[in-house]
Parts: structure tokens; sequence; C-alpha cells
């Protein structure tokens, strides 16, 4: 049985099937008792085939937008438009400038010219009621306002099935249907023959059990269908941020409004269609609603931000235009709902067994019926009377059918898929107890089986919560921990080197320090960058004031690529200053002069270039993440559209920050290697502050490899067969080492892999795995359609 299943179902994956497989299983199944409930959990396949359809129409309809918008910008630049658009009396009521289907219009056609006429992206801002630093206000009265206008951030959705649409389902079962004409004929023949109710015994019999069968059927379909509803109303609860009434602030994606600012960070999804306001090296990955990979650059000129896709690099500020089914994204949404998800192999293969089974039970349910038959035949023939029959004789004839037909009923498992999805179901929903939210059934099935984890470090192994523990300026090495201590710090670093460390830290961030509702100071941004933030301001640093002092020319965000994260600030003497963080060796690669304990800017000399080296060992022996801050000046001409210097940089400064391990995962560890699953470690941090970790977590042995992503990628084929058996610290790597790694594992060594991580640069790794875990509920659902659970 095991090889002709695998022989006719086993072409459905884990992830990423073929439309084709999917289509070919269901073609075998041929012996279906009630196809309705059959594949009620599986992919409609004509939907997906529909949402193909209109991603391909985007695709066109876009590229033909951008073309149009190209030769518009030619033509209308320098031209005074004209507005031929009538505001709606109702909208001009509710004290708004531009309706909801101009706005759309706008957004989905990527209408340049339109843009232009309502007077950009500020002018579409100030006909919302909105602002850019302010954002809308916050009153209950306004904010239904503004929902009656434009309406809310929330997609069709199928309704809720009642139960009697689950009992009526339940009466579709080819067999029932059957039993109950046996029924009804059982009663007109007893009922003629031995009248009532003497007669109606068999007949009302066969009823009772048509609706037991039935009733029982209805309930647990109707009590499993809540449980998916619960289990899909805890996977969208998702939050952004936004500013509102001047304050930032996180709220549901839900309720978005029109005028709403939000903030977008690297592996958001966009929340509702929106202008670019302001922001640095924003790519946005289109793909979702176009097919297309190559991703598209936002800013001033191309403006335009769509519902559903990704943020792939950079981060900004939008101005939130058009919500729910407006959008291209939430018409799209609604047959991908419909779609719904692949089936799991093992359900896949349930339905193979039932078809065998059903087989064999019709063979037998036939075979049992001719016995019978044959029996009331051959007595017939024995008596003499076989051309004369009774009403008793049709009895007969029917109980043996009905026998027949129980035997098919019984025999044909038709709840056994349902049945494992719901025990599936039931995991999932155990596992939310947990905080453990698993996106698709397919990873509940797929995990028990795996074999080995790769594993990131931050965010994952440790809290991420991270504060600034130690710090090396001006070549002295100092512990931080309260203010006091920190304030003492800040006394001993001379001026002119303070100034620069301060303005580094607060410039140089993805983070923000802002007063929420309570008019309490937060800091919000990445645990890294609030880390910095605290540190600065336990220097007495002011971030506002340091903000708002020199204007900032061109941002690069941090990737996992590049290991680093720069800006450049226009100074008011009319030069540039460019500084720098990172990892710690990368960035001091880069520099050649560094700040003294005078405050003095001095050549790197092989006795300060040891020092700092050995710092950043220091540090990292003790189990601290080492980031790097420097800086230089450019006196020339700096154009926004050059890249960020990478050499030539004045080191400040190296602080060591401590992000602790996770309770529980030593022992964690120790469990998964007795139960023979090897667990690997591949970050991109420092090899020594890896390995300190690493050792902490139980992770690396005496006899195991630990590897730099550098010295991975330039093993040949023999050599990574050696290496990866014993591999269980990967540092400095880049996203694809990590999925060099995985396919390695999983192809060569025909291993069952998971991996787990907390950042968009886990991605591709992710996307390879048998079943990857994604830890953390921040930001959009980035990998949506992916085997993904995500953990908090």
């Amino acid at each position: 049985m095991e090889s002709y299943l695998n022989d006719n179902f086993g072409d459905v994956k884990a992830k990423n099937s073929s439309d084709e497989a999917l289509q070919r299983w269901r073609s075998l199944c041929w012996l279906v008792k009630n196809p309705k409930r059959r594949f009620r959990f599986t992919a409609n396949l004509s939907k997906r085939f529909e949402a193909e359809a209109i991603r391909r129409s985007n695709q066109e309809k876009f590229r033909v937008a951008v073309l149009v918008s190209q030769a518009a910008l030619q033509f209308i630049s320098g031209l005074t438009l004209s507005s031929e658009y009538t505001v709606p009396e109702e909208v001009k009521t509710a004290g708004f400038e531009i309706c909801a289907e101009e706005l759309a219009s706008i957004a989905e056609g990527r209408d340049v010219k339109k843009l232009k006429i309502h007077d950009g992206v500020e002018g579409i801002a100030n006909k919302l009621a909105s602002s850019y630093d302010v954002g809308i206000p916050t009153s209950e009265h306004l904010l239904n306002q503004r929902k009656e206008i434009y309406g809310i951030n929330k997609f069709n959705e199928t309704p809720v099935r009642g139960f009697w649409v689950f009992v009526w389902e339940a009466l579709q079962d080819m067999t029932l249907m059957i039993l109950a004409v046996c029924a009804f004929v059982s009663l007109l023949v007893g009922i003629t023959l031995e009248g009532w109710p003497k007669g109606a015994h068999d007949g009302l019999g066969i009823v009772a059990s048509i609706l037991l069968v039935v009733l029982v059927t209805a309930i647990s379909d109707y009590k499993q269908s809540l449980q998916f509803k619960d289990l899909d109303r805890e996977k969208k609860k998702i939050t952004v941020q936004v500013t509102r009434d001047g304050l930032r602030q996180k709220i549901s994606i839900y309720d978005l409004l029109p005028g709403d600012i939000v903030h977008l960070a690297i592996g958001d999804q966009v929340p509702a269609d929106g202008l670019f306001v302001s922001g640095f090296s924003v790519l946005i990955n289109e793909s979702s609603l176009t097919g297309e990979s190559e991703p598209v650059n936002v800013n001033s000129d191309n403006p335009f931000l769509l519902s559903g896709t990704k943020v792939q690099d950079g981060s900004c500020k939008m101005l939130v235009t058009t919500v729910g089914m407006r959008t291209q994204w939430g018409k799209l949404m609604e047959t991908l709902i419909e779609g719904g998800d692949d089936e799991t192999p093992l359900q896949v293969k349930l339905n193979g067994v039932a078809t065998i089974i059903g087989k064999i039970g019709l063979f037998f349910s036939v075979v049992t019926f001719s016995v019978m038959m044959q029996g009331l035949i051959s007595r017939k023939l024995h008596e003499g009377s076989y051309w004369i029959w009774s009403g008793d004789d049709m009895m007969q004839i029917l109980e043996s059918f009905a026998i027949a037909v129980t035997i098919v009923v019984v025999a044909v498992p038709e709840g056994l898929p349902l049945a494992v999805t719901l025990s599936l179901a039931f995991a999932m929903k155990k596992m939310m107890k947990d905080k453990a939210l698993v996106r698709h059934l397919a990873a509940c099935e797929t995990m028990g089986s795996a074999t080995s984890i790769c594993s990131d470090k931050t965010g994952t192994l440790t809290t991420n919560h991270m504060t600034v523990v130690k710090a090396c300026i001006c070549g002295k090495i100092n512990d931080v921990g309260s203010s006091k201590e920190t304030s003492s710090i800040g006394s001993e670093i001379p001026s002119s080197a303070s100034s620069i460390l301060l303005q580094s830290i607060f410039t140089n961030t993805g983070g923000e320090i802002v007063k929420n509702k309570d008019e309490k100071v937060e800091i919000l941004g990445t645990p890294t960058d609030t880390a910095l933030l605290e540190f600065g301001l336990l220097l007495g640093g002011n971030f506002q004031s340091e903000r708002q002092a020199l204007n900032i020319v061109k941002v690069e965000p941090f990737n996992s690529v590049k290991k680093r994260m720069g800006v450049v600030l226009e100074l008011p003497n009319g030069g540039f200053r460019v500084h720098s963080k990172g990892a710690s060796e990368i960035v001091l690669a880069g520099c050649d002069k560094v700040i003294d304990s005078n405050g003095e800017i001095v050549a790197l000399n092989e006795t300060s270039i040891n020092h700092l080296k050995d710092t950043i060992d220091q540090f990292a022996s003790e189990a601290l993440r080492t980031l790097c801050l420097a800086y230089m000046e450019i006196e020339n001409e700096y154009s926004a559209e050059s890249p960020i210097p990478t050499k030539g940089y004045t080191c400040i400064g190296i602080v060591g920050i401590k992000d602790p391990v996770r309770p529980g995962v030593r022992e964690s560890v120790a469990i998964c290697r007795a139960a023979g699953i090897t667990v690997r470690m591949v970050t991109g941090d420092n090899i020594n502050t890896a390995k300190a970790i690493a050792r902490e977590c139980g992770i690396l042995t005496s006899k195991g490899i630990a590897i730099e992503g550098p010295e991975f990628r330039e093993k040949s084929e023999e050599e990574l067969l050696k290496i990866i058996p014993n591999l269980q610290v990967m540092a400095r790597s880049l996203p694809l080492d990590k999925h060099t790694l995985v396919k390695q594992l999983r192809t060569t060594f025909e291993e069952v892999v998971a991996v787990t991580g907390d950042g968009t640069n886990d991605a591709p790794a992710l996307h390879e795995a048998d079943i990857g875990l994604a830890m953390g509920i921040a930001g959009t659902e980035v990998w949506q359609k992916r085997v993904l659970m995500s953990l908090s």
C-alpha cells in the first residue's frame, strides 16, 4: 500500500506543490461518498487560477501606468493643470476635500497627472485633514466620520456558515441518500403488508440511523469550522506604527484610515494603498500583486505604495489614501481566501487510503449482495416459485440491498482525512496556548519529523532585549550600568569626542525617541537601535536637538549583506559629515584614524589597531554583541545619488551590547539532541560572540566546528560534505549562506530541516526549509504563503 500511495499520491509536498499534482490526486479519488465534506479543506484550484489572472492583469496595468506616468511627467513639468474634479457634498460636509473613489484611482492607476492636480502628496494630506507631523485627530466623532466617508481597512470575508448548512452538506452523502430511498421503500412495503406501526419498524430504524449519522457529522464539522475561524482571527492580529495627534503609537492594521501617517521599515507589508512622504533607499517588492520579482524604487518621483506589497529595503513614512476593498490587494485577497490553503501530504495520503478501503468495501458489499441474492434465487428455484414474488421476497431483497449499502457506509472512512485535519487543528490550538501561532496545518504535520534545526541567534536563542554594558571610547574601556556610572563616563570623555559620539548615536539610527499617549518617553526601533539610544540618553544627550541641528541628506539602512548603516549630514559650513556603524571588524577595517584619550584625531597605528581588535575579541568572548561607531568629513559637494563611502573613517569607539540567552534554551537544546535532532546556530554576529553564546546554549561541543560565512562560501562541494555533519556554528553569515546550508542539508544529506529566524534576512532559508519558524509577531505577515509558524 505504501508504494501505491507514494506512486499515486506522493507528488504533493509539504509546500509549493504544483496545481497539476493537487489536481491529479483528486482525480484518483473517484470513490467519494460526499465530495463537499471530503474536499472541504482542500485548495480551490479554480479560484487560484482566477487570482493568477488578476496578478497578470495587475502586472500589465502597472506596466502601462508606469509608462504613462513617465510620459506624463515629461509633459506636465512646468505646466499649470486645471482640475475638473468636483468634491461630493457629503465629503465637503465631513470636512474633507477629496472622495474615496478619486483617491483609489490615483493610487491604483499611479496617476501622476491627478496627483499633481491635487497639489502632490502634501495637497492630498491637506485634503484628508491630515499632516505629516501630527497625522489625524483621534477623537471618536472625527474617526467615525472618516470611516463613513472612506470605509475601513477590512476585506470581505467568507461569512460564517450556520449549523443547518453543515446538516445539508452531511445529507449530500450518496450512501445516505441510497439508505433514505431504502427506508422509504421499507416503510411503503412494511406498512402495506403488516400495517402501522408494526410494518414501519425496519424503515424507521433506518431513518433514525441516518438522522444520527447526519447530526453527529454536522455537529463535529460545525465545531471544527468555529475552531478554524478562531485560528484565522488570531493569525490576523497585526499592528503597525502610526502618528496620530502628533504621537507615535501602535494600532491594528484594521484601524487604519485615509490620512494616517504609517511608519514602514524593512520587512513590513504595506497595510493599505498610500503615498510616499519621506524616507531613504526604499525598495518595494510588488510580486504579490504583479508576479514581478524585480523590486521597485519608491521615492518622491514615484510615490505610489500599494497594499500587500513588501518593503524589501529602506524605511519610510507613508500617507494612507485607500483602505479595504477599494485597494487592489483587497480584491485579490477575496479570491485568494476562497482559494484556500494547500492540503498536507498526510491528508492527501489518507484520502488515498480512504479510496483504497472504499474500493475494498464496495467489492465486499457487491459480493455480500450477490451471495444473499443467490441464496434467495436458489430457494425460489428449489421451491419452483421463481415466477411468483411476494411482498416478503421484496422485503428480503430490500434488506439485502440495505446490508450491502451499510457495508459501504461503514467501510469507506469518509471522515478520516477530516479527522486528521481536526487533530492538526487541535494541535494548533494547543500550541497557541504556548504562544505559538501556526499559520499552516502542514507545519504541525512536518515538524514532528524534523532531524535538523538551523537557528538564528539574536531574538531566537536570545531575548532580543539589548542593553549597552561596555564601551571603549577614546581608547578607554568602561563598564556601563546605572545612570550614575554612565554619566561619570560622559564626564571623562572630552567634549569634542562626546559631541561626535552623541551625534553618531542620535542621527545614525533607525529608531526614534517619542512621547506616547501617556506623555511618557518611549524608545522605538530595533533592539540594537534602542540599546544605543538608551546609552545616548544616559550620557546626557538630547535626541530631538541632535536631529533638528543638522539636515540628513542620505540614509543607507542596515541590512544583513552590508552589515553596516550609514547616514550623511549637511553641516552649517556647507560641508558634509558621514556617520557609520555596524559589525565591528567591518567598520574598523574602513578606519584609518581614531579619537585618542585627549579627544584628538590621530592616525591608526599597529598598537592602536591591536588594542581595538583585542577590545572587540574581549567583548565578544563575554558573549557581547559589538558595534563600531565611526565618522568622516567630506569637504566637497556630495550628491544623494552617490553611495556612502566605506573607507577613510575615524573610529569613535566600540560598544558591547548584552543580549541575554532566553531561559530554558539550554534545556531545549539538550532535549533536541536526545531526540536525535541536530541544532546549529547561524548568525551574522562576530565569531567569538557566536561561539560564546553557542557554548552557553549547549550547541557548540568540543568536536563541533565553528566557521565564518566568508570561509564557508569559499569551500568546494567536497569540502562542504566533510564539514557540514560537524558544523555547529556559522558566524558573519549572509542570508545566502544560511540558504546554502539548508539546501545542502535537505538535498545532499536528506534531512528534514527546520529554520528559525526573526528577520527578513532569514527569508531565503525560511523559504527553502521544510519548516520555517518566524520568531516574534512583528510588523506584518511577510511570508504569508510559506509554511510558517510564528513564535513570540
